[in-house]
């Protein structure tokens, strides 16, 4: 059977270097591939392949909320989260959005064609070197009995938060989701509001500090 795969990357070069990689295996198709995550869950949507390769911090819409996006819409495509962060707020983001592998940059080239083998039957995958980090996260979740304050955001909330954290103007949000401005700004309210957090500069911390957006990833 051909595993037919999406690659989302915001970096040229890697994603053309992921491709060249996948497309060595006899049985691997790349159908699509995406710059930012809004052409990413696009892509997905209309071509539906077995596993997206995602990497977390695309601008527009990050990885995260892209994964959430396909577990909502398209729960038959499987999602391999591609990162240069082994923080465990990244890590634990994307897997607790329904992720079923994540991949560390450095080692990707190395890994990718075992994580797509494993995702694609099923299994789990994740770097060696976090799996530590996955394992230290889950108990203390188990301890804590709670999850982070991000889940008090709707997925809505979150994507505007990541452009605002990302610097663009409530005109520039409003284009790309297909809104007006007054809503981005009545989105914007509610964020604060929930977060209680009254400045942009706040709001941006807050982001990166949840893993919404790695600035620069």
């Amino acid at each position: 059977m051909t595993l037919r795969i999406l690659i989302a990357d915001d970096h040229k070069i890697l994603r053309e270097g992921l491709k060249s990689l996948l497309e060595k295996q006899p049985d691997f198709t790349i159908v699509a591939e995406a710059e930012d995550g809004l052409n990413a869950f696009d892509g997905v949507k209309k071509y539906k392949p077995d596993i997206a390769i995602l990497d977390i911090g695309m601008p527009g819409l990050n990885g995260v909320e892209v994964t959430r996006r396909i577990r909502s819409e398209i729960a038959e495509t499987k999602v391999i989260a591609l990162s240069m962060h082994a923080d465990r707020r990244f890590v634990m983001g994307v897997l607790e959005a329904g992720a079923n592998g994540y991949l560390l940059k450095d080692s990707a080239f190395a890994e990718l064609v075992t994580a797509v083998a494993a995702v694609a039957t099923g299994k789990m995958y994740l770097s060696p070197s976090i799996a530590e980090t996955v394992v230290k996260s889950s108990l203390e979740k188990l301890d804590r009995g709670q999850r982070g304050s991000s889940v008090l955001l709707s997925g809505r909330e979150r994507e505007v938060l990541q452009m605002i954290a990302e610097g663009k103007s409530t005109k520039e949000i409003a284009f790309k989701l297909f809104v007006s401005t007054k809503t981005v700004e009545t989105h914007r309210k509610q964020i604060m509001d929930k977060l209680n957090i009254r400045t942009i500069a706040g709001l941006t911390k807050y982001a990166i500090r949840e893993g919404l957006t790695s600035l620069g990833n």
